[in-house]
């Protein structure tokens, strides 16, 4: 026992070693894995046995251990809600601020996405402009009349940084809100930097066609990417940056601090990082998983999928559904969803659609997250495939009313998809699986941008 002691400290002071022997760099746009390889922060070979689990340094960890030398002397205009936190679940709003009352930098404005800078802003609600209490920094807002920067906005910042929590799913709106920000900053003339956090659903998870049909393009599914993209932050950045997916083709100045220890194959729970809820129904990360499972179907109004209850995202339920055994048997029995299981599920929401009144359906789980063969995001078609067989009368995507229909299409980005469904009887077939997947040209795009 006394000699794998130390062998584990031998091995620990080695790679503590090695780690500080390595200077961190931040990676500027254009930089790809070749070029970054010898980088400890993008190293993705060569990890001593058994210290492959070490926690994961976010990109404004990295920085501050530079002693934020990538923003030295330079008015900082900063994106960020209460997601951009350090380990030690540090605002990154207090860190940059800590920073600034050294003279490190100059913290002159922030800037608040959908929920608010500090969290205080519900689902969907306007999020005020006003001056941050505790930094005393004054606070733009993104999502209300404007969800661009405004050229007024960005008046007296030599740099606009970016760090918020994604997770992993295209409708979800802070990516919308880093690349419209990215538009402004290339407009302005304004660097705009990335501080790198992991994707909670890893890197190797890429499900849905990139494209948007002409028509479909909203703030839920802002660029044409899949609608889980397997990508970070930073790397989603560099991807609309060098492939010009930004509104007129332009091209902002753009420098990403990438992480230290992510690997592609670690989701969430492998990171060893403190989880901050991106917003109230993510509370957990395991409800990023869940939010691309029925976060889609939900668009409907005619199932509920445990928003309102204690199960956000985890259920498809409805009044009318009277052997929730059955279906729960049923979707137990496809091989298609071998990588899910569902049980029989009766409850009340709490609150929002269905509040207090009887839901019946199935709980979703997932019984292995790594596993990218179970395609999360046609799950509900399986579902609403058996709830149609079982209810010929209640199908739930034909009852859907048009508006609903609508932004059920906009969050995938196409109607066709829901059209093939219809056309063929509500079943799930071949040329959906072939149109819900991304093209070899955007995977070979894609793959010039990853870090990690």
């Amino acid at each position: 026992m006394k000699s794998k002691h130390r062998i584990l400290i031998l091995l620990l002071v080695f790679w503590s070693v090695l780690a500080g022997a390595q200077q961190v760099r931040p990676v500027p746009d254009g930089a790809g894995r070749e070029e970054c390889r010898g980088d400890s922060t993008v190293q993705t070979g060569n990890v001593p046995h058994g210290l492959e689990q070490l926690p994961v340094k976010t990109g404004i960890e990295v920085l501050r251990d530079t002693d934020f030398a990538a923003l030295r002397g330079k008015r900082v205009g900063l994106i960020t809600n209460p997601t951009g936190v350090d380990s030690r679940l540090v605002s990154t709003v207090d860190i940059l601020d800590s920073a600034s009352r050294r003279g490190v930098l100059r913290l002159v404005a922030l800037y608040g996405p959908e929920h608010g800078v500090r969290g205080n802003a519900a689902a969907g609600e306007t999020v005020a402009a006003e001056t941050d209490p505790k930094s005393g920094v004054r606070v733009f807002s993104l999502y209300g009349a404007a969800k661009k920067p405004a050229r007024a906005m960005l008046e007296g910042i030599d740099v606009l940084v970016f760090d918020i929590q994604d997770i992993g799913s295209r409708s979800y709106t802070y990516i919308s809100t880093m690349g419209l920000a990215m538009e402004a900053a290339a407009e302005c003339g304004v660097p705009f930097m990335v501080l790198d956090r992991p994707n909670p659903l890893g890197g190797l998870r890429i499900e849905g066609c990139e494209t948007i049909d002409p028509g479909f393009s909203s703030f839920v599914s802002a660029y044409p990417v899949p609608y889980v993209h397997g990508m970070t932050v930073g790397e989603l950045a560099r991807l609309l940056n060098g492939e010009k997916m930004l509104k007129g083709g332009v091209q902002c100045d753009l420098t990403v601090i990438p992480m230290q220890g992510w690997r592609r194959n670690r989701t969430w729970n492998d990171c060893g990082l403190p989880w901050v809820p991106t917003s109230p129904h993510i509370p957990t990360p395991e409800s990023a998983f869940y939010y691309p499972v029925t976060g889609t179907v939900g668009e409907l109004g005619t199932l509920q999928i445990g928003v309102g209850y204690t199960l956000p995202f985890r259920t498809i339920a409805a009044p009318w559904i009277a052997d929730a055994d059955s279906l729960a048997r049923r979707l137990n029995a496809l091989p298609e969803l071998k990588g899910f299981r569902f049980r029989p599920i009766h409850y009340k929401p709490f609150y929002g659609a269905g509040k207090d009144v009887e839901q019946h359906g199935v709980q979703i789980y997932l019984t292995d997250s790594s596993a990218t063969g179970a395609v999360l995001t046609l799950v509900p078609f399986y579902v609403m495939q058996e709830l149609a067989a079982m209810y010929p009368a209640r199908k739930p995507i034909s009852a859907a009313a048009g508006s609903r229909l609508s932004m059920f299409d906009k969050v995938l980005g196409t109607d066709r998809l829901r059209r093939l469904f219809v056309g063929a009887g509500c079943r799930v077939t071949p040329e959906m699986k072939a149109l819900w997947r991304p093209s070899a040209a955007f995977l070979a795009a894609r793959e010039r941008y990853l870090l990690y």
